[in-house]
């Protein structure tokens, strides 16, 4: 296959080799072990086991075994990643023949996650824009950045497809071989020396497969890029473009050297590859022990060759070269990490790429504005006008709660666009970027405009067709409540999601929540009734109840309401004798007898403060 980098495109990414004044010649890693208690026996337990490998700048190398083998752990221990949960771990990790801190690691890796985590209301240019301005230091002039981000487009093959959106539900993209270009090129901006691929060619066909790795390789030819992918049966033609092979079963290296030697090197220990057979399918088969109906005797094979793996000339020729590079290392190899984005203008950048977003993804923002949309029209159809008389009271407080109660439930439809936001700040976080205060500040500046601008449409629809108190102070109350609600309430869907990051979790803990704070919001069971044990926990920490009394202040304080025919009114106060009932009067029975609304503004915000450190903390300590 011709190479799909031309002469002008490599000297577009040649160009930019200075944008990483680190110079990587070799990686190694020796003795890897990771061991883990086991389930059932409660047992320590290796899922790695003494694993050892070389690669050099330039190279491909490819982590292969059957399911279970421990690929993914090692690609995570390499990538200095936690390998998983409560594992320990024993590695001895190598640049240039010596070790190199965890910081001046990441600034010389990228990591591509096996699922592709893009926005899919970008562009192809956009996607590598962002990425530019997040990843690159102020210091390179705009135009140095186009020029790059232009020769990574050039070089994956991308010029046709640089406007064109990655894709959302809605709005059709480009196919998923080109997804997997773009997050391959976009964790390139930074001209990385060592390039992590997990499953770069998951759920594509042999096609797109073998499209997605002859880039790689081109662009790590052409570079002297280090790359190491994790990667499960490929093809002939796309297993032919890795350089090396280390080869994985239970945990134990069966086979680590060049590819082009591993048929003969099976064949020698008297496993040959059969005529017209794939060698990657085969040598995977002929290490899977999982369906095997005689165990021992495939155990004892496996033994064998992870036994003739450490007496082979190939172990041998790996230990020398790790022997020599750490013997030859040089402390000008080591380099200059790159100059990291300036960190005050990331929020910035960040909250840019969420406006793109936002005026583009009709899942994200337009269905939901259309249903909040509806939600006013049932709501100002429902209770139409109503007449200002003590009948209606109760109609009145039973709009008020639905009106901020049902809003706030509705939040719960920003759960999936919260999802794709926060596994981009995955990706992105893993790579050194930026951290979780610039995406939380970011994702509360961006909610702002939005919230404010539901609540207007929301409040202009359903205020007056309900007939609510129809002064100016009396409207611009109910938009400041409402709109602290749903200030909270998305705090809230950030703070859940951020904790449970599935959305069948959030959604049910999201949903658990709101009935909850239905229930003891003052609505259903006027505070002054409700027993001390939800009082004093649930009610005052419940923002529902804070903003149901601010509505009720802002529609009965200063409003009056006739008592019928026959004058006899359903609430005592000092209008009785006028044949009116006084909205104070329908306060009291709530137990809302002072005007506090400032008070209650302030723990509103505070309960938004709060949901959104404790989503802080969390995504602190959640990596994942």
């Amino acid at each position: 296959m011709p190479s799909p980098v031309n002469d002008v495109e490599k000297a577009s990414l040649g160009d930019y080799a200075h944008l990483n004044n680190d110079t990587v010649h070799s990686y190694s890693w020796e003795n890897v072990k990771v061991t883990v208690k086991d389930r059932e026996t409660k047992q320590p337990k290796d899922i790695l086991s003494n694993v050892t490998g070389f690669v050099q700048a330039g190279e491909i190398i490819a982590l292969m075994g059957p399911s279970g083998s421990g690929k993914t752990t090692l690609l995570n221990v390499l990538a200095q990643r936690d390998a998983t949960s409560n594992a320990q771990v024993e590695k001895s990790l190598r640049v240039n023949g010596s070790t190199t801190s965890y910081q001046n690691f990441r600034k010389i890796s990228s990591f591509v996650e096996q699922e592709d985590a893009l926005l899919g209301a970008l562009t192809v240019e956009e996607t590598l824009y962002f990425s530019a301005r997040l990843a690159l230091p102020r210091t390179i002039p705009k135009a140095e950045r186009i020029a790059w981000i232009e020769g990574l487009i050039s070089a994956f093959g991308l010029r046709r497809q640089a406007r064109d959106l990655i894709g959302t539900p809605i709005r059709k993209g480009i196919s998923g071989g080109q997804k997997r270009r773009v997050s391959v090129a976009s964790q390139l901006i930074t001209s990385p020396k060592i390039l992590f691929l997990d499953e770069p060619t998951s759920g594509l066909d042999s096609a797109a497969s073998h499209e997605v790795m002859s880039f790689i390789r081109d662009v790590a030819k052409n570079n002297k890029l280090l790359v190491i992918a994790s990667i499960h049966q490929p093809s002939t033609a796309t297993f032919e473009l890795f350089d090396k092979l280390l080869l994985l079963s239970q945990g134990r290296t069966v086979y680590n050297g060049l590819v082009s030697g591993v048929t003969q090197y099976f064949a020698d220990l008297g496993y040959p590859t059969p005529m017209y057979m794939n060698p990657a399918e085969y040598i995977i088969d002929l290490v899977n022990t999982d369906f095997i109906q005689n165990q021992d005797e495939a155990q004892r094979r496996l033994e064998h060759l992870q036994s003739s793996w450490k007496k082979s000339e190939q172990y041998e020729a790996i230990s020398k070269e790790i022997s020599e590079t750490s013997s030859h290392r040089s402390s000008r190899d080591a380099g200059v990490p790159q100059e990291k984005a300036n960190s005050l203008m990331i929020p910035l950048t960040l909250i840019h790429r969420s406006l793109i977003k936002s005026y583009r993804d009709v899942v994200a923002y337009g269905i939901r504005i259309g249903m909040y949309v509806c939600l006013a029209i049932l709501m100002g159809t429902v209770w139409l006008r109503l007449k200002p008389d003590q009948n209606n009271i109760q109609a009145f407080t039973n709009a008020i709660f639905f009106g901020g109660a049902f809003m706030s439930f509705m939040a719960v439809a920003y759960i999936p666009s919260f999802l794709e936001d926060r596994s981009l700040f995955i990706k992105e976080r893993a790579n050194g970027l930026y951290g979780p205060l610039s995406f939380m500040v970011a994702n509360f500046i961006i909610g702002i405009p939005f919230l404010f601008l539901i609540t207007i449409l929301f409040s202009v629809i359903s205020y007056w067709l309900t007939n609510f108190n129809p002064t100016g102070g009396s409207f611009w109350n109910w938009v400041l409540f409402l709109f602290l609600d749903l200030l909270a309430a998305e705090s809230l869907v950030v703070l859940v999601s951020s904790a449970a990051p599935v959305f069948v979790i959030a959604l049910a803990v999201t949903a658990f929540a709101n009935g909850l704070w239905m229930s003891v919001g003052g609505f259903m069971v006027a505070p002054k009734d409700l027993n001390v044990f939800w009082r004093y926990w649930a009610h005052y920490s419940d923002y529902q109840s804070w903003v149901f009394q601010g509505m009720m202040v802002g529609e009965f304080k200063d409003r009056t309401y006739s008592c019928g025919n026959g004058c006899r009114c359903m609430f005592s106060s000092p209008l009785e004798q006028q044949c009116q009932v006084a909205g104070t009067a329908v306060l009291q029975q709530y137990g809302y007898g002072n005007d506090e609304r400032g008070m209650w503004v302030g723990i509103l915000i505070s309960i938004v403060i709060a949901y959104r450190l404790i989503g802080l903390a969390i995504m602190y300590v959640k990596k994942k």
